[in-house]
């Protein structure tokens, strides 16, 4: 574990690095203020570019090939056999014919991206994101590959990274959590809440659900009783605080109790704070019709359609925004459910068109509106904003209308805090089956490590003892891709 010996060491190791003299104490004062008191890391091991993280998850497995990585090839061979030069291990029956994109593709911004029509808002912000096109995972399982993006391991019992940066780095302010997560609202990805749980880290730092949909956002932050007054309900949260930290004197050193103490102190403070950051009824009307939320109350179709993607993941971007400026450190905001039917996830076995069109477009409203939104308030220079999905789909067909699970090659994308916008990383090959270079593709660990790098945290320094082993986000992987860093 980062023990307090090993924080000393970390001072010192920043002072010297740094040099002597006034330099080394200016920057020793920089790194201990971007650190919090509650975090298990005081001295940060580097100056910071980043202070905050919006993860945007796509569940389901996202296609590259429809939405980011354009593919003349296949425009070129549609509808011939597909021929990959090699054994193919397909999840279901996804090795059809080579297929195109249903959606057309246009270069967008100073960098030329090409870029599918169902993301077009997302073009006027081509040259502040980077784009990462040779990410590999391990498996094409759901559950497995989602566990891998989310927590660095393909199996449950993992810290997320959310958890990770909440551990190291405490929180920003005390009125909300640090980590929040924004759930479809229609259901869980696969694994639920084990995504963000903490693991074997404090459960402090376990990401906060919050419903925004939903009559009740939090779960059991109000007394549901009417004999529950607030004065009673603060009496008796300060009797059961006295008597927790009686029994706490008595068992040092278990975290546990530590950890509710906590979570209850939270919960007092977010009964004033969590419904303002929920309340959008201050909002101008601009910014309402940007986030695609100028329909108050309005009703939809059965079948699946942009306004209403757009409404839900556009208003979890909105209330995002509004965490990060209040003091939220890391917000993981999620598209797709597990096994809806009809598909409300991104899991398009069936029709791309049809799934992903609205999904897509829904998706890119709020991305696009969060993008603008925090780069005209200032907070894009020092928040991360990372796109991702568990893996990626093929570029033959299954069935006539849809792809199959693609593990072996899909994109991420990463904009702000300290990323070098209008890039285009590590090219897939002419069908986006794998990566171009295969002896050197682009791994979840790269993407955590370059994040706690961006964070002001040497991911390989970052461990806690684990049943014998020095676990760390990374595992005993991950390289900063400093190519992505301005």
């Amino acid at each position: 574990m980062v023990s307090r010996m090993n924080q000393q060491i970390n001072r010192r190791q920043a002072i010297s690095n740094a040099g002597s003299g006034f330099g080394a104490l200016a920057l020793a004062t920089m790194l201990q203020s971007d650190a919090q008191a509650d975090g298990v890391i005081n001295v940060l091991h580097h100056p910071p570019k980043a202070k905050r993280v919006v993860q945007l998850f796509m569940a389901g497995a996202a296609s590259h090939l429809d939405l980011w990585d354009h593919k003349p090839e296949l425009e070129k061979h549609h509808g011939e056999p597909s021929d990959f030069g090699e054994a193919v291990e397909a999840f279901q029956n996804g090795l059809g014919p080579w297929m195109k994109s249903p959606f057309k593709f246009s270069p967008a911004g100073q960098s030329g991206k090409m870029l599918s029509e169902v993301v077009q808002p997302l073009a006027n912000h081509v040259d502040d994101m980077a784009f990462i096109h040779n990410m590999i995972g391990k498996t094409g399982v759901h559950s497995q590959a989602t566990y891998l993006q989310a927590t660095g391991f393909d199996r449950p019992g993992f810290p997320g990274m959310g958890s990770w940066i909440s551990y190291a780095l405490g929180s920003i302010r005390e009125e909300l959590p640090t980590f929040v997560v924004l759930p479809d609202h229609r259901g869980f990805a696969s694994n639920g809440p084990k995504n963000w749980g903490s693991g074997f880290l404090p459960a402090s730092a376990q990401g906060t659900a919050i419903f925004p949909q939903r009559e009740n956002p939090i779960e059991d932050l109000y007394p549901n009783a009417e004999y529950a007054t607030p004065a009673a309900d603060r009496d008796g949260l300060q009797l059961l605080n006295r008597m927790n930290r009686q029994f706490q004197e008595t068992r040092q050193g278990d975290s546990r109790l530590e950890s509710r103490l906590r979570a209850y102190e939270l919960a007092a403070r977010m009964q004033l704070s969590a419904p303002e950051a929920l309340d959008l009824s201050d909002e101008p009307e601009h910014i309402m019709k940007m986030y695609g939320l100028e329909k108050e109350n309005a009703t939809y179709p059965e079948e699946i359609n942009v306004p209403e993607e757009a409404e839900y993941f556009g208003r979890k971007c909105l209330i995002a925004r509004r965490l990060l400026e209040r003091g939220v450190r890391f917000v993981q905001i999620w598209s797709g459910n597990d096994n809806s039917f009809p598909r409300r996830n991104w899991d398009s076995h069936e029709n791309i068109k049809r799934d992903h069109g609205p999904l897509a477009r829904g998706m890119a409203v709020g991305a696009a509106a969060l993008l603008a939104d925090l780069k005209q308030t200032g907070l894009l220079e020092d928040t991360i904003v990372l796109w991702t999905t568990e893996f990626g789909r093929m570029p033959s067909t299954q069935g006539s209308l849809g792809r199959d699970h693609n593990p072996y090659v899909f994109t991420n994308w990463l904009a702000g805090g300290g990323i070098r916008g209008g890039v285009t990383y590590g090219p897939s090959d002419q069908w986006g089956y794998k990566p171009e270079d295969r002896d050197n593709p682009t791994q979840v660990y790269d993407v955590h490590a370059t994040i706690l790098h961006l964070m002001g945290i040497d991911h390989e320094r970052l461990t806690v003892r684990h049943d014998g082993i020095d676990r760390r986000l990374t595992d005993v992987h991950g390289h900063v891709l400093h190519d992505l860093i301005a």
